[in-house]
């Protein structure tokens, strides 16, 4: 796996497999080749992006810390709450 941690906070904010392609821009993160979706907020300056990571196995956005050997819970993660059905 490989994840992209903001820099300054090591916080994991995105988690792939090994084989997808990740393009580091100053301005952007192409994600796939060829291009898949491309992420906007994130770029050169401000994430890192650490290979061969193992999964936690619960991974979500913003629950954990990787900072380039563990994986740490975030003590200020939450569940988010779950969907709320639409009423009709």
């Amino acid at each position: 796996m490989k994840t992209i941690v903001r820099k300054g906070t090591n916080i994991s904010l995105y988690l792939f497999d090994d084989n997808v392609v990740l393009d580091v821009q100053d301005n952007h993160i192409v994600v796939g080749d060829p291009a898949v979706f491309i992420i906007g907020d994130c770029n050169a300056s401000n994430v890192d992006v650490h290979e061969n990571v193992a999964d936690p196995g619960n991974w979500q956005g913003w629950k954990y810390f990787y900072d380039g050997q563990a994986w740490i819970l975030n003590p200020d993660w939450t569940q988010p709450a779950p969907n709320e059905p639409e009423n009709f």
